[in-house]
């Protein structure tokens, strides 16, 4: 990138009645505004960062007046190729989703990866999920083990929402995430194994092969998978537990299943 304007080249905006903020102010407040606009929000520095080391630019760089002293917004808006927005700090604050954020912010184009017509690496598909922090633990444990592709069934919570991406720290851009992919669109495409947990599965996690590339699914956190989902399972298995519980929250079942399957591939690597 190019080093950026003189900041008192920056747009400001101070008044409500600005076009540009009754927008963000409509994007912030609305899920089906955000999603009708394929537009998201995103805030804070790491999330910034890492937004524009993967896709270079942003719709609007938007900043809180009260944050320019501030170094790491310095550092950021130094990289850029054009000056940020800067909002007066009420402004700002009305369209911020972060209690104690630091004050920056970029609204930018939701990403739309095509879906590939054979899967043939690893994948989790996300079977109506419907708390945000399950699905970006969920997403931050794909980027960790491994995993680079995620879909999600109608129904599952909007991968891009604010809640989402703060609960994925940065996941989301060393991801392929696809949304809304009906489980009819998905088979056609398949050509690894499907694996799901279950409860009354006869074989557990431990004992099982996991070294070849996988489709998992997850379900959702009351009433599991849809029943044509776990039957189209071609490997299930119970993760053993105690009985002081009756069954593990979605986000760890999905790290220990993912987890145990990095651990086993590289047991098998040479020394």
């Amino acid at each position: 990138m190019s080093p950026a304007k003189n900041p008192g080249s920056a747009r400001r905006i101070v008044s409500r009645d600005n076009t540009l903020f009754r927008e963000l102010l409509h994007l912030a407040g609305s899920a089906r505004e955000r999603r009708r606009r394929e537009a998201s929000l995103i805030e804070g520095v790491h999330l910034c960062e890492a937004y524009l080391q993967r896709h270079g630019r942003a719709r609007e760089v938007l900043v809180a007046e009260s944050a320019l002293d501030n170094p790491e917004v310095a550092t950021l808006i130094a990289g850029l190729d054009e000056p940020p927005v800067v909002l007066a700090a009420p402004l700002f604050k009305a369209i911020s989703a972060v209690e104690h954020g630091v004050g920056i912010a970029l609204l930018i184009d939701t990403p739309r990866p095509a879906l590939p017509a054979r899967i043939e690496a690893d994948t989790v598909y996300l079977d109506r999920i419907q708390d945000p922090g399950n699905v970006g633990t969920i997403l931050r444990t794909c980027a960790a083990a491994g995993v680079r592709r995620v879909l999600t069934a109608p129904g599952t919570a909007w991968c891009w929402s604010p809640k989402v991406v703060r609960a994925g720290m940065g996941a989301h851009f060393h991801l392929e995430i696809h949304e809304s992919v009906g489980w009819a669109e998905l088979v056609p495409r398949l050509r690894v194994q499907v694996r799901a947990t279950t409860a009354v599965a006869e074989g557990d996690l431990w004992g099982a092969d996991l070294r070849a590339p996988a489709l998992w699914l997850f379900g959702q956190e009351g009433g599991g998978l849809a029943a044509e989902l776990l039957e189209a399972a071609t490997l299930t298995v119970s993760i053993p537990q105690t009985p002081a519980v009756e069954s593990l929250n979605v986000g760890v079942a999905a790290a220990l299943c993912l987890y145990e399957q990095m651990r086993q591939r590289r047991s098998t690597r040479p020394s």
